[in-house]
């Protein structure tokens, strides 16, 4: 006999009523408690197989699944809590109605975003290596964007997880509600007698431990693989924590541990390039006087094309695959960083250390932050106080990321985006194709030359970003599929290559310095707390007088701002933190990297990682083979130096002490 497909989750109904009416009017939240163990039990399951290989490296894969219940039932205290404290008003017997249908809605939205962020979390594993984490909040402000960008990428997965969320929520509603019939009032004194007690098991729940502190996610970072550490705890909470920590941004740097002040200041200032620097503002610790390697008489314009999700994946002489042709014969034409990093995962990180200067915290980029919207220091900032013209050109809409708002409120005098290329050649999800950005470039550098003002002009590039869309006919593939990461690269250089080999025809190369450097990798992962390879980017200083040379030594994206400057033969004052490679280019050096909630202070072979909450850590990193081992704990020196360079950009941001004094009068 047919039968229909209501009767077997009325068995399945049943049974969880059966499991649960012995809690009284509570029955409810017991089944809330059970189907939300049951769900995030077998997506964690199917992750840990998914991930095997890294999660059997690790030796714990029992251990990690036990704890992942642990930290499950914490994020599931949360959610029973709401209603536990509404129970003495609403679970007696002439409210019962009430009562149960308050648990049947509450129950169905906490479970469907329990589904939800489960369901969303292999993309975003795919994609940054951990579980969503405070990516996917800052993303949920560019919905526009995201939808564009899922449904030309991803767009099957997309209808997938859409079609798994309304069904399993439409199943879940059905099984709560017929689970909730059978569910029985209590004499309201018992209730009010047993309520406390509930109470203080569900903050117990909570807390999950009886230690002086309470569980947080630092307590389930097991191993040295950041990935298989965000499989322990659930998506919910890693979101939830996420932007809980945001609200206290401010502070950010302080999930390290306390540091005194003081010696905040004492440490960075005494790093070799700014030891003998003549400190100018007790109010801005950091500025200081530059004085270029290189004398002028008419300092050089500037030009630095920040190239989207470019790794040294992608450079072939950096140990990555053949898709940069153009980049690798223009490598030498100028200064080559042979080991160069990013400071984090996201175009904004490498904007605020491009074009600020500015070292990376836990928090959010300041291209994002409100204290930073103005009067804060850039070299747009720095170049416009000497008579140079600035400006912002993309080709998508400059809105995104707030880049608009922190530019203009921060020294660009100009920003060119997408409506200002009426006729382009492509224009894919994120905007114009890169040949029409470098084409309204040219057009903006011939202006800007004519106009006889020095110029400052930073382009940022977007073909490269997924979903990777790309005009026909201008490259041949790399992958059999067109739409990939390497074919995306391959056409991201050709225009890159174009447009260089139209400048050096204009009149303004002699007297301009191009920087070419990328924001980023495409994709950041590996199998330890922090792939310190995948912040390994290329970078190429060119134009002008530049002679050919490359820097071997280990340098970071914040050292961008002081060398450009004293090549271009600018006298300036400035709170920068960087090293001028102009002048030393040869000695050790040092990179700066923030990965999720982990720090690393990479000098030499040797990382010092921080992590929330937890004692630092010491690493080996092997740059030829990309691989970096822990164990141990850093020198009290290093510690120093990396508590002091990650609490340094906190407090400078916080006091807004990163910028320049007011103009004299």
């Amino acid at each position: 006999m047919f039968r229909r497909p209501e009767s077997g989750l009325s068995k399945i109904a049943g049974r969880l009523a059966g499991l649960t009416l012995w809690a009284g009017p509570f029955a409810g939240l017991l089944q809330l408690l059970l189907l939300g163990v049951l769900i995030f039990s077998l997506s964690r399951a199917g992750l840990v197989l998914w991930q095997w290989e890294r999660v059997a490296a690790t030796g714990i894969p029992l251990r990690i699944m036990v704890q992942g219940v642990r930290a499950d039932l914490i994020m599931l205290g949360y959610l029973i809590a709401v209603p536990m404290l509404l129970a003495p008003f609403l679970a007696h017997r002439k409210t019962l109605g009430l009562w149960k249908g308050f648990n049947v809605v509450w129950g169905t939205f906490a479970l469907i975003f329990i589904v939800f962020m489960e369901v969303s979390t292999p993309q975003f594993i795919m994609q940054y290596d951990v579980r969503p984490n405070r990516l996917f909040i800052e993303y949920l402000s560019y919905p526009q964007e995201v939808m564009s960008t899922l449904w030309n990428g991803f767009r099957i997965a997309l209808l997938l997880g859409v079609a798994a969320t309304v069904l399993l929520g439409t199943g879940i509603y059905k099984l709560l509600k017929a689970a909730s019939v059978e569910i029985r009032a209590i004499g309201s004194v018992k209730l009010l007698l047993l309520w406390p007690v509930l109470v203080l098991l569900v903050a117990l729940q909570i807390r999950s431990t009886l230690a002086h502190r309470p569980a947080n996610p630092a307590l389930f970072a097991l191993t040295g693989d950041a990935m298989v550490n965000s499989l322990i705890i659930n998506s919910p909470w890693s979101v939830l924590d996420a932007w809980a920590a945001m609200s206290h941004e401010a502070n950010s740097s302080e999930i390290y541990g306390k540091y005194p002040r003081e010696k905040v200041f004492e440490v960075v200032k005494s790093a070799p390039w700014l030891r003998d620097q003549q400190f100018t503002s007790a109010e801005l610790p950091t500025l200081h006087k530059q004085t270029p390697a290189v004398q002028r008489a008419r300092p050089l314009n500037l030009v630095i094309v920040l190239e989207e999700s470019l790794g040294a994946t992608f450079v072939k002489s950096l140990g990555g695959l053949p898709v940069t042709p153009e980049l690798e014969k223009l490598k030498s034409e100028g200064w080559w960083f042979e080991q160069l990093y990013a400071t984090g995962t996201r175009s904004v990180r490498g904007i605020e250390a491009v074009v600020a200067g500015y070292p990376p915290t836990p928090a959010r980029s300041v291209v994002k932050l409100s204290l930073s919207q103005q009067n804060f220091y850039t070299l747009a900032a720095g170049l416009g106080r000497q008579g140079y013209h600035t400006e912002f050109v993309y080709g998508g809409e400059a809105h995104f990321d707030n880049m608009r708002g922190f530019f203009t409120g921060n020294g660009f005098q100009k920003v060119v985006d997408r409506q200002d290329m009426p006729n382009p050649k492509f224009v894919g999800s994120w905007g114009a194709s890169d040949e029409d950005l470098f084409d309204k470039s040219l057009e903006r550098l011939k202006t800007l030359h004519d106009s006889g003002k020095p110029f400052f002009s930073l382009i940022f590039s977007s073909s490269n970003h997924e979903p990777f869309q790309f005009p026909d006919g201008r490259i041949e593939l790399h992958d059999a599929e067109k739409q990939t990461v390497n074919n995306a690269v391959k056409y991201a250089d050709y225009a890159l290559g174009r447009f260089i080999a139209e400048a050096k025809k204009q009149a303004y190369w002699k007297d301009t310095v191009f920087l070419i450097v990328a924001d980023h990798d495409n994709r950041v992962y590996g199998d330890s707390l922090v792939p310190i390879k995948k912040f390994h980017i290329p970078g190429l200083i060119l134009g002008a007088d530049i002679q050919p040379k490359s820097i071997p030594t280990i340098a970071s994206q914040v050292d961008l701002g002081p060398t450009l400057l004293s090549l271009m033969g600018i006298a300036s004052e400035h709170p920068m933190i960087g090293r001028d490679l102009a002048r030393d280019s040869q000695t050790p050096g040092r990179a700066l990297i923030q990965f999720d909630n982990y720090f690393a202070w990479l000098e030499g072979s040797s990382a010092t990682i921080l992590r929330p909450n937890q004692t630092p850590l010491l690493g080996h990193y092997e740059a030829a083979t990309g691989v970096l081992t822990t164990g141990g704990a850093p020198s009290a020196e290093q510690v120093d130096k990396a508590m002091s360079h990650v609490v340094l950009p906190s407090i400078l941001y916080r006091e807004q002490r990163y910028k320049l004094p007011p103009v004299a009068r």
